[in-house]
């Protein structure tokens, strides 16, 4: 089988991420990790907080910690968010690791050493009552298109037009406030990425086929424009460091690495971590993945469309200029935006629904299943507060939760806490085998395919056949009649039960070892069912002990509805 590399996009250090960061890269990457491993691949999941950049300075300065100290209290509460989650990662790393310091260094060496880097002067804005120079966005004022008055030297948030800090109408310092800036002169490393187009053109034509639209039309998009030099360095007091061994008198200036060239590093140096995190007397082999390993290892990446000119050929093209076999992506998976009433949630102006105020509503599974079958895929979601209890209302409390509990608590009543024997399976049963089997095999294409909107309603389509089956076979109608064959329609209905514990656990990791462990068997070995769904239907044999689980999803009220509307906002014009 295939060895499976999974990274999700880093999500920045600067405060908790909401909810289209999570549907945007890293669930569905969980998701899709859960399936691989369940089907038996090997696979590892890689992601991290992606910590340098002027934003980690300027969150720092506001909480007034230092950039160190700011940075390793966030990455411990973001990871708190996705532990409470359930995103199974292998490891979760920081960008300002030391492994990621060698590596993005190593990288730099050796595109210098390829004729790819190039020193060059340019004019920068300098700030004399900071006593230095100020990256983009340590620039702030007065949008040029719009009128902003908050604009970043990078780009206005307003309008969402690119900027450069000497495009701004009245600048002012983002640490000081003075307005007493200058333009001076000063050196800072480039990435020759025009000298790396036609390699880059080469090595997306042999893969864009297999991408959705989304990550091809825009790599392509980038490479019609043509790759222009970017600058890779930027005066800030925190980041990975120039090598002074390479760049002496940009080190001794305290130049560090621009972030958009050393976070994609991290992917491999967050593996590095792990290997170099490995208990006692375990090898883990961190290179096994990422070097000279083609045509041994998958490489699949989940990230939202912004992130996608990153992944697709800056990074590919850095890649491309070490000249060294280091692993390139074989899968882009893209997604649109989620938006809330149709506006952009955002995390500067605190609107939408956070990852930390979402586990405090409910518990994740809600969550989980609720943006993997609204997934932003083919076009944009939204996210709203009706939508949403509609959905966990028909689809995990009432398809769901309702079968697991009316099944178990009528066998329980009428014959005990085992599993009934019954008579022998019938046509309603045979028939009921050949849907499942026809469900499961469509969940699975669409799981291969990374299809996730589809998924999830093939996950539903096989909840749904069990309420069919139940409401055809109606058990408690047929005991008055038929005790046997009442107690083979609530084994069977049990044993479905086992099955969505099993298929369901991608999407829904804890209903399903909630589902699970209803059932005392001695050995619960079950793993994902494809040679034989009628096997699944006689896993657990008659008199198996079971209990009666507490309620997996309760329903939503009007009345929550109505206070999920007041806390966060019911549209956009409300500022939420």
């Amino acid at each position: 089988m295939a060895r499976h590399l999974i990274t999700s996009a880093l999500p920045y250090i600067n405060g908790i991420k909401h909810l289209g960061n999570m549907v945007g890269s890293m669930l569905p990457a969980d998701v899709y990790s859960r399936y691989l491993r369940q089907r038996g691949h090997e696979v590892l999941y890689i992601c991290a907080t992606d910590e340098h950049g002027t934003p980690a300075e300027l969150a720092a300065k506001e909480q007034g910690l230092p950039v160190a100290e700011f940075c390793a209290q966030a990455h411990d509460a973001q990871k708190a968010v996705y532990d409470g989650f359930g995103l199974s990662f292998d490891y979760f790393g920081r960008s300002s690791s030391p492994q990621n310091r060698e590596i993005t260094q190593h990288f730099a060496r050796r595109l210098n050493e390829n004729g790819f880097i190039e020193e060059r002067a340019i004019r920068q804005v300098y700030s004399p009552t900071d006593g230095r120079f100020l990256p983009d966005r340590y620039v702030v004022g007065t949008c040029p298109h719009c009128g902003y008055d908050k604009a970043r030297g990078d780009q206005c948030e307003n309008c969402t037009r690119v900027l450069d800090p000497t495009d701004l109408i009245n600048p002012r310092s983002a640490i000081s406030g003075s307005t007493d800036l200058e333009v001076r002169e000063t050196k800072h490393l480039f990435l020759l990425q025009s000298k790396l187009q036609h390699e880059v053109e080469e090595w997306i034509a042999a893969h864009e086929s297999d991408w959705p639209q989304l990550a091809s039309s825009i790599a392509r998009k980038w490479l019609t424009e043509g790759l222009h030099d970017r600058a890779i360095t930027r005066d800030l007091d925190w980041g990975v460091p120039v090598p002074a061994d390479t760049w002496p008198e940009l080190a001794a200036e305290g130049k560090v690495f621009y972030v958009w060239f050393d976070a994609p590093i991290e992917y491999i140096g967050a593996t590095k971590e792990w290997s170099d995190k490995a208990p006692v007397g375990e090898i883990r082999d961190w290179k096994s993945w990422w070097y000279d390993v083609d045509t041994t290892v998958r490489y699949t990446e989940f990230m939202a469309k912004d992130n996608v000119p990153f992944h697709t050929v800056m990074f590919p093209a850095t890649e491309l200029g070490v000249r060294e076999p280091w692993k390139k992506v074989d899968y882009v998976k893209a997604f649109n935006w989620l938006t809330y009433y149709g506006g952009k949630f955002s995390t500067s102006q605190k609107r939408g629904v956070f990852t930390d105020q979402a586990l405090d509503i409910l518990p994740a599974d809600y969550w989980r299943y609720f943006l993997i079958a609204n997934a932003p895929e083919s076009d944009d979601s939204s996210f709203t507060w009706e939508h949403f209890t509609a959905t966990v209302n028909k689809d995990l409390a009432d398809t769901l939760g309702n079968f697991v509990n009316r099944v178990l608590s009528f066998s329980k009543k009428r014959f005990g806490d085992q599993v009934p024997a019954g008579g022998t399976p019938g046509e309603a049963e045979r028939k009921l085998g050949e849907e499942i089997s026809r469900l499961l095999s469509e969940y699975e294409q669409q799981l291969e395919s990374l299809q996730f909107r589809k998924a999830a309603a093939a996950l539903r389509a096989l909840w749904s056949a069990g309420n069919s089956y139940l409401e055809e076979k109606a058990p408690w109608l047929e005991i008055k009649t038929d005790q046997d064959g009442a107690a083979l329609t609530l084994r069977t209905a049990m044993n479905l039960i086992h099955l969505y514990s099993v298929v369901s656990e991608p999407i829904i990791p804890s209903a399903s070892a909630e589902m699970r462990k209803t059932f005392t068997l001695p050995q619960d070995t079950a793993t994902w069912v494809t040679e034989s769904t009628s096997r699944s239907l006689t896993t657990l044999p008659p008199g198996t002990p079971f209990t009666v689980p507490p309620v997996l999803f309760a329903k939503l009220t009007d009345d929550d509805l109505e206070t999920y509307k007041e806390r966060f906002g019911g549209d956009t014009e409300n500022g939420n």
